[in-house]
């Protein structure tokens, strides 16, 4: 049986592709502080974990009390963190987003670990972060919004980012994942179609050139 060089030439560099993209796709967001908003059963829960450097930054405050919330529009607040309240510093000279919906503050119902946050509106960015933190420590927290929807919420989906450099850990990033919907079609199935045709286009070839 003949094969044709230029036809198996076209579908390694296909495969190629493929597994490059893919790779591509699986890479992890830029390192910093990453707070994943999503639903899950009838609740709302913020989780943030990663390390923050606070070069740059100016302390604002200390010593004061801040409780787990969001306020999507205004001024653009989310905090995460233990319940009832959690003693914080902040400091400014935060850049980015003043909004990622149209709701009014809401507390959260629970939460645990340290309390970090962003605030960003009226010309002030303010870094929330636990009273004593030391810069580049690793952090970690959650909330929970009992009973809540993204729309309940007044949070619109989307990945928004807040920074003050350039640096690695100089960002804190919100990812509000949309709820989730049938997938009728994604990339991968796609692509796997896309291989699936080329292999038989493949063997199609080989036959006619066997004959």
């Amino acid at each position: 049986m003949r094969t044709n060089p230029s036809l198996n030439r076209s579908l390694t560099t296909l495969l190629c592709a493929a597994t490059a993209s893919l790779l591509i796709l699986s890479q992890p967001a830029q390192a910093g502080y990453i707070v994943t908003l999503q639903q899950v059963g009838s609740n709302v829960v913020a989780t943030g974990s990663g390390a923050l450097d606070l070069t740059g930054l100016t302390l604002f405050s200390s010593g004061a009390g801040a409780a787990p919330e969001l306020h999507p529009s205004v001024i653009g607040s989310i905090q995460t963190g233990p319940t009832p309240f959690a003693v914080i510093s902040d400091y400014t000279g935060v850049s980015g987003p003043t909004s990622f919906g149209t709701g009014s503050i809401t507390f959260a119902n629970s939460g645990t670990g340290s309390l970090v946050g962003i605030q960003v509106g009226f010309g002030v960015g303010l870094l929330v972060v636990p009273q004593g933190y030391v810069s580049g420590t690793a952090l970690s927290d959650s909330s929970t919004y009992d009973s809540a929807t993204f729309s309940s919420l007044g949070v619109t989906p989307g990945i928004y980012e807040w920074t003050w450099g350039t640096g690695a850990n100089q960002n804190f990033t919100l990812d509000a994942v949309a709820p989730a919907v049938p997938d009728s079609g994604s990339t991968l199935g796609l692509l796997s179609l896309s291989v699936v045709a080329l292999l038989g286009a493949t063997r199609l070839r080989f036959l006619q050139l066997a004959a």
